[in-house]
């Protein structure tokens, strides 16, 4: 018996869900709203998910990897009333079973469940790392538990891995800690950059080459691929590999068999493939710039690194985690940091990702040596100039900032005022608002407010609002506040 969560507004959708789903001997939860849902996702061990797409309060879709990594990671499947070529194929690559469009047959319904369902039993069989090893990955988000999960699948198995990413993103480590849980952990992990390999020299590298193969070739070398027997090989930027050596890699790939430059022999390599890329891999072979049969081998496993903008929950473990690991290697004490600094480094958008944090991080404690807190001073002008540009292109103006705004950011900051407070903020703003639109004119200002004369003049002198100095029609105000008032 599996359990079920069915996440959609629609009632009569939930009610007959729910009874096609009892009818087959599973037990069935509803929630009609996405923080219900994840409530109810992250309390109970479930095992499918049904997802809709447009949720009173917000889109499924974005929310799709928090709901992947609750407690039992389950199988989502997105049930939705509205076609969407791109919502479906963000669907399927943030985790989802299933893209299903409404209406849909209860036997198209059924199917998708049945066959989430095996495939869930089926992975439960496998033997998955208890404890995954992790070293060096920090950060607890919904992307990367789900990233986590894929590795410790991979693990598992023998299968070639494809992991893409932003530059930045920490391909290598994920690659590494694929390495350090799979039965070729006792092997060499042997990185090729295929960036800074020069082409002339691919094969000798990667097959090794014998004594006199070719000018300069003085003693026999052991390429990388056999020194990768028995471990991992892993590519690094594999869409940087040379076209004049890729066909003969597709060999080496599917027969575990290569020849060295110069030799007769062909040596056996038992080697785990694992590539990465930040390169668009489709577009290159539409290109001819890489090969579809070569890309089919590599991507027999997908797995795809979130870039630090869809994952800021981590930054505040990824600059502690930093942080004392370079003052420990310094010997120096620890900084701490202002309230103010993750919140800085929040707001921006790290094009370059974890590298780019690590490296700004690199330069806040060179700056900041002989300070015991790290602040956003500290960091570098290009990144502040970016978070206060980024500030002024929301549009937030001075001449546009209203009194309900300000009265709103006042009321949900850390240091609440008093009641007394507020209602002179408020009373304060009003009357500002009041004369400006009354342009001065003390008998309108009492028409508009409601106020008596005698009150408005109480409440003008106590927060001392002048319309000769507040209001921007002075001509017209001086005439009509005058010695009466």
């Amino acid at each position: 018996m599996a359990k079920i969560l069915i996440v959609d507004d629609d009632q009569l959708m939930n009610e007959t869900l729910a009874t096609v789903i009892v009818l087959r001997g599973h037990d069935v939860v509803c929630a009609t709203t996405l923080e219900e849902g994840l409530e109810k996702a992250q309390a109970d061990d479930l095992d499918v998910i049904f997802l809709d797409v447009r949720m009173p309060d917000g889109d499924g879709l974005k929310l799709l990897p928090m709901f992947k990594a609750a407690a039992a990671y389950p199988e989502i499947i997105i049930i939705t009333g509205y076609a969407d070529l791109d919502g479906a194929e963000l669907a399927i690559k943030n985790g989802a079973w299933d893209y299903i469009q409404k209406p849909s047959s209860v036997s198209g319904i059924t199917l998708s469940l049945e066959r989430a369902l095996q495939y869930r039993q089926g992975r439960k069989s496998k033997n998955f790392p208890v404890v995954l090893k992790r070293d060096g990955i920090i950060g607890n988000s919904a992307g990367i538990n789900m990233v986590l999960e894929q590795i410790a699948q991979a693990s598992s198995s023998d299968v070639n891995v494809l992991i893409v990413g932003e530059t930045g993103t920490g391909k290598e480590l994920f690659a590494k800690a694929i390495h350090e849980n799979s039965k070729h952990k006792k092997g060499n992990f042997v990185v090729v950059d295929c960036t800074a390999i020069p082409e002339s020299l691919v094969e000798s590298i990667l097959f090794g080459h014998e004594k006199g193969a070719f000018t300069g070739a003085n003693i026999s070398r052991e390429g990388l691929i056999r020194q990768a027997d028995q471990g991992t090989l892993f590519l690094d930027e594999v869409g940087e590999l040379p076209l004049s050596i890729q066909k003969t890699f597709l060999r080496v790939i599917q027969e575990h068999r290569f020849r060295p430059v110069g030799s007769k022999k062909e040596i056996i390599s038992d080697f785990r493939l694992i590539a990465a890329t930040n390169r668009d891999l489709d577009r290159m072979t539409d290109q001819n710039m890489f090969r579809s049969d070569l890309l089919f081998r590599l991507r027999s496993f997908y797995i795809e690194i979130p870039p630090l903008r869809d994952r800021k929950e981590d930054i505040k473990d990824l600059v502690i985690y930093y942080t004392h690991m370079r003052c420990g290697f310094s010997g120096v004490e620890t900084k701490g940091f202002s309230p103010d600094f993750i919140d800085f480094l929040n707001q921006y958008e790290w094009p370059g990702n974890i590298r780019e944090l690590f490296n700004t991080l690199e330069q806040v404690l060179s700056v900041a040596c002989y300070e015991t807190t790290l602040c956003p001073y500290h960091l570098p002008t290009y990144i502040r100039a970016s978070v206060a540009r980024s500030s002024v292109d929301l549009g937030v103006e001075q001449k546009n900032f209203s009194g309900k705004d300000f009265i709103f950011n006042n009321v949900h900051s850390e240091a609440l005022p008093t009641i007394e407070e507020m209602r002179n903020i408020t009373e304060k703003i009003y009357l500002q608002k009041l004369m400006l639109t009354a342009k001065g004119n003390m008998k309108k200002a009492c028409e508009i407010s409601g106020l008596s004369r005698t009150r408005l003049f109480e409440l003008r002198k106590k927060h001392k609002i002048s319309p000769k100095k507040d209001i921007s029609h002075k001509k017209e105000s001086d005439n009509a506040v005058g010695t009466k008032s």
